[in-house]
């Protein structure tokens, strides 16, 4: 082939691998080079003939309620997916399995109800993940992100929690980011330690005026800080009613302890008694 000719060739190819990207894109779907989007499409199902090589998938602001593994499993170079203003929810366990180069992960504004350590555990190379705006969120588990130890973004904002363990977050060696605000935090004893570590941590908090404690009624729209010197107080030096109760079956095994103790001490001075009695009448008896 002349050097003439490589121009030409090079452009042909360019065209058919465009023309090709352009064959297989999803219907009601726009495709780039490694892109395909399907914002605001109304697609009720994901997406079929979505190609290979796919390393970007937006599916923004549609009615997906669903995320089929094994579909998914197929674009094994996939990095970037935004799923927000979805309706998925229920169990998303094992869904990510198939592609564990993802950096970015965008669940936000859907009914997602819990996350657990098979949701993202597969996730190895995940950045940013968002999950905000999940109202009937309630519950992430305590070793939720234990694999995700590249996790630098994390938004848990305006959902349904009210106690997140501390060390679902501490444990996390990348993090610089954790959107916690108007969610329902329950700032009890329980949820101290995690507040004092939000007052200790690096990490930053944005918005962090709206991180303010739904209950008990004492506390309410309190910001944390002054919710932790409040709680500083109230945990260290009030005692609740299983308190008294410890300290009372520890005051009475005290004294039954100590009761028995005694009684024991009692019986063997008798039997000291009696046996040093009877050794004196033995030697009366002998001299006599």
């Amino acid at each position: 082939m002349s050097p003439s000719s490589r121009p030409w060739s090079l452009s042909l190819v360019f065209i058919l691998e465009v023309a090709s990207q352009r064959i297989n894109c999803p219907s009601r779907c726009s495709c780039q080079y490694l892109e395909v989007n399907c914002t605001g499409q109304q697609l009720q199902e994901f997406p079929v003939d979505i190609p290979l090589d796919t390393r970007q998938l937006i599916l923004a602001a549609n009615n997906v309620s669903y995320l089929p593994a094994v579909e998914l499993s197929f674009l094994a170079d996939l990095v970037y997916l935004d799923c927000r203003k979805n309706l998925l929810g229920n169990d998303l366990d094992f869904t990510f399995i198939g592609v564990a180069k993802l950096v970015y992960l965008d669940l936000s504004f859907n009914n997602l109800t819990q996350v657990t350590f098979s949701t993202f555990s597969h996730l190895l190379s995940l950045v940013v993940l968002k999950i905000s705006d999940n109202p009937n969120l309630v519950a992430i588990e305590k070793d939720a992100f234990a694999n995700n130890t590249w996790l630098r973004h994390l938004d848990v904002s305006r959902t349904g929690l009210t106690f997140l363990d501390t060390s679902t977050v501490r444990d996390l060696p990348s993090l610089r980011l954790l959107g916690l605000s108007d969610n329902l935090w329950h700032c009890n004893c329980s949820f101290l330690d995690f507040i004092t570590w939000m007052m200790e941590s690096d990490v930053h908090f944005p918005d962090a005026d709206n991180i303010t404690c739904y209950t008990p009624a004492g506390l309410h729209a309190l910001r944390m800080p002054a919710a932790e010197a409040q709680l500083h107080f109230s945990c260290l030096t009030q005692l609740y009613k299983q308190d008294y109760v410890f300290l009372c079956l520890v005051g009475f095994c005290i004294f039954l302890a100590g009761t028995m103790a005694a009684w024991l001490a009692g019986v063997c001075a008798v039997i000291y008694e009696a046996h040093a009695s009877k050794g004196d009448e033995e030697e009366e008896e002998e001299e006599d």
